[in-house]
């Protein structure tokens, strides 16, 4: 029976070891196992039924000159050849099975993970890596299950055949019987040679991929920047580096392949050329040698199974330790359960934590149980003591960082993404529930991703909105041009990360979007960092009108957006060291004056055209001429 797919219920992995790993996608079908290594046993042992055919049509049929025990054997030869063909279709089907059902579940538990994660996900693995992972590691490592079925039968038949032999005579089941010890010894080192050619190859695939992603992602900009021909040269020089690992890979893998043809060749050489010394003494007959010749060629099929079944063991292995690997990532502490414990209820995305016990209580890291106390229900403010931070209610609060990983981190800690000691309210955030958080406090990157879909679709964040509210959210985050350029307008068809669209007109729609959410804390990071300046002076005072009364917290170094601000915190070394009106820190704070003064200006370290070579690109199409909402600030 073919597996259901997808699986509701994948299950829960060990992730305690590759081959815990790999015998844990044993365990989840075990019938189709089982019924496998039946019809894979079955299938290879009939290999050797058909040589001991032969041998009786030719000792009982024409050596005797029986022609109708002659025929009685070609007849048995004819089904035997039947209903071989008939297991083998058997055998290949229920193999498929397994390998499917292996894969589909892989991939259902590395997709729930990567839900579970959520945005822990860039810090603590590359995007190559995770798209390596899922593109081949899933199917090599699915591929080893193939030991289950032919692997199994393959050891059976070869325990089959020496026996037989044993009744013809013990010297040749001896040679046979020592036959696959010394294929291990020749190929053994082989194989583990190939074991760590291929985890290096492993991981420079993975470094490249991510580069590769990069390089496509912010090619626009890259050719704006004059950077494309800096990344060109290094993208060239990294595919060298794993070309030349892969001619070692290939180099011990094609010895292993030699080998395994060469091997069984060699070995049905020699136990013929046994034989038929003791055909000539008369110690076996002509239709022992012919049934021995038969038994041997038919082990080659059983000896190249387990052959292959090394090489793909050793595979599997090392794609297995990668899936592991990813599935051993743990979410930030930042809540007292995880989305797995809250069964579902925690929005994807959303990052849980391992539970603490102390006395028998679920305790979060301020010493309280975990989202035991309710949110603010009114004006509240949000203070950050790891900065010095206070955001008041209602009001329109830029900070700018001398560091934007100061700026990534403290929106890290607004948002709780990480464990901090933020307050809302006067309350911990880490003691308020976290779905509550995400459905209160929004941090919105001017990077995050869009999902393919209308742009209808794209700006339908939540229920009840319309296209008086789409127009609004559009015209705030002044990206009615968008709208209206597309064909079919808002019921246009947008492909995954919008390609389509420049980096610009991307950047205005996740604004839009984060708008249309209409949280009660916004945190916008970088929000304008892709548009040109008319366009930033329009967002920035459109921002202003639309958010008022409602707290919003804008991180970002753009003078036109911190001159519309509240009031504006000057953030350096991870703290707050000045606050005021824009105005008044340019006029008493050196190195804000001197930090909002640079905006725009390149990088005297800067490679070629200004270009630094960092890859945190704001991703663009590919599709479209280079133009100023593309450029880098």
């Amino acid at each position: 029976m073919p597996p259901q797919l997808p699986h509701p219920q994948p299950g829960v992995p060990d992730t305690r070891g590759p081959l815990r790993y790999i015998w844990w996608l044993v365990r989840c079908q075990p019938w189709r196992v089982l019924r496998a290594s039946v019809v894979g046993t079955a299938w290879m042992t009939g290999l050797s039924l058909r040589p001991y055919l032969v041998s009786r049509a030719i000792d009982d049929g024409l050596r005797s000159r029986d022609n109708r025990a002659l025929l009685l054997w070609v007849g048995a030869i004819v089904v035997a050849g039947i209903a071989m063909a008939q297991i083998g279709i058997l055998r290949h089907r229920t193999m498929t099975f397994i390998r499917e059902d292996a894969s589909a579940r892989s991939a259902a538990v590395l997709l729930r993970q990567l839900s579970r994660i959520g945005a822990v996900l860039p810090r603590k693995l590359a995007a190559g890596e995770v798209a390596t992972v899922g593109g081949s590691d899933i199917g090599n490592t699915s591929h080893v299950l193939t030991m289950t079925g032919p692997g199994v039968g393959a050891v059976v038949a070869y325990s089959v055949v020496a026996v037989v032999l044993w009744s013809i005579s013990p010297l040749l089941a001896l040679c046979v019987l020592l036959g696959v010890p010394v294929i291990a010894v020749v190929i053994g080192p082989l194989l583990r040679r190939l074991e760590r050619a291929e985890t290096v190859y492993r991981q420079q695939q993975g470094v490249l991929t991510t580069r590769a992603g990069d390089i496509v992602a912010g090619l626009r900009v890259l050719a704006g920047v004059g950077g494309r021909d800096l990344f060109a040269r290094r993208y060239a020089a990294r595919s060298q580096d794993l070309l030349a690992e892969g001619y070692r890979v290939g180099a011990v893998n094609s010895w292993i392949d030699a080998l395994t043809l060469a091997i069984p060749g060699l070995f049905l050489a020699a136990v013929v050329w046994v034989a038929a010394r003791m055909a000539a003494t008369g110690d076996i007959t002509i239709g022992q040698l012919v049934a021995v010749y038969g038994y041997v060629a038919a082990l080659v099929v059983p000896v190249w199974f387990l052959l292959e079944a090394s090489y793909q063991m050793i595979r599997g292995r090392v794609a297995a330790r990668r899936i592991v690997a990813l599935l051993n990532l743990t979410p930030d502490d930042v809540d007292g359960r995880t989305p797995d414990d809250a069964a579902g209820s925690t929005p994807v995305g959303a990052r849980g934590r391992t539970p603490r016990e102390v006395r028998g209580r679920t305790v979060d890291d301020a010493g309280g149980p975990a989202g035991d106390r309710p949110a603010p229900t009114g004006p509240a403010e949000l203070r950050d003591p790891a900065s010095g931070l206070v955001v008041r209610h209602g009001r329109l609060v830029a900070v700018a960082a001398d560091d934007p990983a100061d700026a990534s981190a403290l929106a890290d800690r607004l948002g709780r993404f990480v464990a901090s000691g933020v307050t809302w309210g006067g309350v911990p955030l880490t003691r308020i529930a976290l779905a509550e958080v995400r459905s209160r406090i929004l941090v919105a990157d001017h990077d995050s991703y869009l999902f393919a879909g209308t742009l209808r679709e794209i700006l339908r964040v939540r229920q009840g909105l319309g296209d008086d509210e789409f127009r609004a959210a559009l015209r705030v985050a002044s990206a009615e041009d968008v709208a209206d350029a597309l064909p079919e307008g808002l019921d246009t068809p947008i492909d995954a990360r919008a390609r389509r669209l420049s980096g610009g007109q991307r950047q205005r729609v996740r604004l839009a979007r984060a708008l249309l959410a209409e949280p009660e804390v916004l945190i916008l990071v970088d929000p304008t960092s892709a548009v040109d300046a008319h366009t930033e002076a329009r967002i920035a005072e459109r921002i202003r009108t639309a958010r008022a009364g409602r707290t919003t917290v804008v991180l970002a170094t753009s003078p036109l957006l911190l001159g519309r601000a509240d009031t504006v915190a000057h953030l350096r070394d991870g703290r707050i060291v000045a606050t005021g009106s824009h105005a008044q820190l340019l006029d008493r704070d050196p190195g804000y004056r001197a930090l909002a003064s640079r905006e725009g200006e390149p990088d005297p370290g800067a490679g070629p055209g200004g270009f630094d070579g960092s890859t945190d690109l704001d991703p663009s199409g590919l599709d479209q001429p280079f133009d100023v909402e593309g450029s880098l600030r």
